[in-house]
């Protein structure tokens, strides 16, 4: 079967979804049929730069920003568009070509302009205002952030996406959270799915705990994602004289303010920011942390960095909301999302009582194992596949 798979973004660019669709067309360009043939030719297709990334080391064929005849000849000659996203003029020639689409939603871009169901100004959850036609609300939203102009042609480009995404032969949603919230025809979920991080031996090894507990964040700096929250919980715990440390993992557009709330904050001496990292690196920096927060403010759709901090066996506290409310469930420390108060409660139960650690470690590890296996994930894209090819 010839599989296409479109994804805007692609390494050597840094994101959740970026890792997803990589680990997703390596798996399943690995995959072999009974007579132990390839049974997936995988083509990217993206508009990411291939930098100093060495092509020859992945798996499978790269297209990288092609033009108009050369995307129309690679749609006209596979068998399944996969599209990571709704993007809107690969999903109309797919749909022009007759070819078979599955869409995968990692945001809310079918059903929101900004894709992130957050009401601008004031950074709320937005309850779906698109999808009410209530579209004033929406012209109001995108103003907030950009031209006038500009958030023009931003809503006039909704419709038609809207539209073309009912008609993809699979709606496929990371988490029941985002396929309630999309309402889309022919919808299914297909959890995310990550390697065994660990070995099995190192999981259920007790992890030491020192004097000073260490909580990390993971993740792009940006508002929706709550960081301000952990600062202001950090903050709270300072005060009253606890000992513990803070990591921020990442980068992004948000780090000037960030860095300038921790110098207010006087929290130089408990909080670091170490940039992005990965890899081995990143494991590295994560074998000394003991809980990883996750303060998101807005309605995560899944939470890759959580799945994987679970299958490492890590404590988890997390945001109730969305899909990363769903993806952890019981196995976490949850809170209500900008609740910094709540936040720093929640830790200074942990600081008061580091068993709380190992606990729910295992907890979390365990419900990884069952259900966001990177195997399972790539076996279900796999089926969604074939049984459309068969009612073609």
């Amino acid at each position: 079967m010839k599989l296409l798979i479109y994804s805007h973004f692609f390494a050597p660019s840094i994101g959740g979804v970026e890792n997803v669709v990589q680990s997703l067309a390596a798996g399943l360009a690995s995959l072999q049929t009974h007579d132990a043939d390839q049974e997936f030719e995988v083509t990217v297709v993206t508009q990411t730069d291939a930098g100093k990334s060495d092509e020859a080391a992945y798996p499978f064929h790269i297209v990288r920003r092609p033009g108009l005849f050369q995307l129309w000849r690679i749609i006209c000659d596979c068998d399944v568009i996969h599209l990571a996203g709704p993007a809107l003029f690969q999903l109309f020639l797919g749909l022009l070509a007759r070819k078979p689409i599955v869409l995968e939603h990692h945001g809310y871009q079918a059903v929101c302009p900004n894709g992130l169901l957050v009401h601008q100004p004031d950074g709320a959850v937005c309850p779906g205002h698109f999808q009410a036609r209530r579209y004033h609300e929406c012209w109001h939203c995108q103003k907030a952030e950009l031209s006038p102009l500009r958030a023009c042609v931003s809503m006039l480009f909704m419709f038609p996406r809207y539209w073309l995404s009912r008609r993809a032969a699979s709606n496929l949603a990371i988490t029941h959270h985002v396929l309630e919230r999309q309402a889309l025809p022919r919808s299914s979920v297909i959890h995310y799915g990550v390697g065994d991080l660990i070995e099995s031996s190192i999981a259920s090894a007790p992890h030491p705990v020192p004097r000073k507990l260490s909580f990390a964040y993971v993740g792009r700096f940006v508002p929706e994602k709550g960081i301000a929250v952990l600062l202001n919980a950090s903050a709270l715990l300072s005060k009253d004289g606890h000992e513990f440390e803070v990591l921020l993992i990442g980068d992004g557009p948000q780090r000037p303010e960030i860095e300038s709330r921790i110098r207010r904050y006087a929290l130089d001496s408990l909080v670091r920011i170490t940039g992005y990292l990965g890899g081995e690196a990143l494991a590295q920096v994560l074998r000394n942390v003991h809980a990883v927060i996750m303060p998101s403010v807005w309605e995560e759709t899944a939470g890759l960095a959580v799945i994987e901090h679970m299958m490492r066996g890590r404590l988890v506290i997390a945001s109730k909301i969305g899909g990363l409310a769903e993806v952890v469930d019981d196995a976490a420390l949850t809170f209500p999302p900008g609740d910094s108060q709540a936040l720093a409660d929640v830790m200074k139960t942990v600081l008061q009582n580091p068993s709380i650690i190992e606990v729910f470690g295992r907890k979390a590890r365990d419900r990884a194992l069952r259900f966001f296996r990177r195997e399972r994930m790539i076996e279900d894209h796999a089926r969604v596949y074939r049984e459309l090819l068969r009612t073609e």
